[in-house]
């Protein structure tokens, strides 16, 4: 072995990582909605699926959907908004047809899952229990039609619920990934882990729009939509850091998502408690930008004398002082 593979070599085995249990290449988890169903990237040349840790597959529901009229995305300062509408083919197909596909020598598969109704979540969270599928990523934003139309992931105990059915449906580990348009993203991560999630992503997007002022109307067809990107990022940080308070005593672990574009942008999440992290919007401005982040996130910890990630995790010192307002 020449000193270039030996340098490649170390530099595979510092990023390989655990996570719910899982043996990953990368901390990299590529994120639901932007690389279809594992495929679309695989096309570019220099793209391999074998350069990250996890794949979270496009959000299923139990029935095919056609998703929203367009336009569904739109480029914003520092971002982009998107309201696809969940569009898929439903469980069945996705089971049958996609599935059987994929090459899993290569990565870990996640799936996501989006239901109306908690009684929906338990049923297609059954079906992926008899797959060879990793994990499941429950999308707990989605509407819940039964009672009122409230987003299920605003509601800690509506979050406790379709957590605890999945729970019960499945012996594989769960995601569960939540929405930071909440009262308390902590209290609401301790509802999911007392439900039984093995893991938690933070963050989804926010809600955001934007207006053709030609016209006077949202450019979004669905009028409003999630804001990812850059723009995202201090938010995103801020909440993986709060979740982190709740999560590190119970060892559910986190993929920190939102707005992360560089190697350092991966490092600040890992050191806010994420043990993994989320790449999403990014691929959008530099299909190939995966391996940039691996190359930068190894160097930084040879570069501090870490031989794996796990010694970065939640290692940030938050600044103690004395307040006039709140004298000690």
């Amino acid at each position: 072995m020449n000193e270039e593979q030996a340098s490649k070599a170390h530099i595979s085995d510092i990023l390989k990582t655990k996570f719910c249990g899982l043996s990953l290449n990368s901390p990299i988890v590529l994120l639901s909605g932007c690389v279809g169903f594992g495929e679309e990237y695989t096309r570019i040349d220099g793209f391999s699926n074998a350069d990250v840790g996890a794949i979270c597959l496009k959000g299923t529901t139990l029935e095919p959907r056609l998703g929203n009229a367009p336009h569904r995305v739109t480029e914003t300062p520092s971002g982009m908004i998107n309201a696809i509408g969940l569009q898929n083919p439903g469980t069945d197909v996705v089971i049958n047809d996609i599935m059987p596909n994929l090459d899993k020598t290569e990565t870990r598969f996640i799936i996501n899952i989006s239901g109306s109704s908690v009684e929906e979540y338990g049923e297609i969270t059954k079906r992926f229990d008899d797959t060879d599928i990793d994990a499941i990523e429950i999308n707990i934003s989605c509407p819940n039609v039964k009672e009122g139309g409230v987003a299920f992931g605003n509601d800690p105990d509506m979050s406790y619920r379709v957590v605890d059915i999945c729970r019960k449906n499945t012996t594989k580990p769960i995601i569960t990934k939540l929405s930071p348009n909440q009262t308390d993203i902590a209290f609401s991560a301790q509802r999911c882990i007392d439900a039984g999630t093995d893991g938690l992503a933070v963050i989804n997007t926010l809600m955001g729009m934007a207006i053709d002022t030609k016209t006077k109307k949202p450019i979004i067809g669905n009028n409003q939509g999630g804001l990812s990107g850059p723009a995202i990022k201090p938010i995103a940080l801020l909440k993986v850091h709060q979740v982190y308070q709740v999560s590190k005593h119970h060892n559910v672990p986190i993929i920190g998502q939102g707005g992360i574009m560089t190697a350092n942008d991966a490092i600040e999440f890992i050191i806010a408690g994420a043990s993994t992290v989320g790449i999403g919007t990014a691929l959008f401005y530099d299909p190939l930008i995966c391996h940039k982040i691996n190359e930068g996130i190894a160097q930084y910890l040879i570069d501090n004398k870490l031989d794996n990630i796990d010694k970065l995790i939640g290692t940030l010192e938050v600044n103690t002082f004395n307040s006039p307002c709140n004298p000690k």
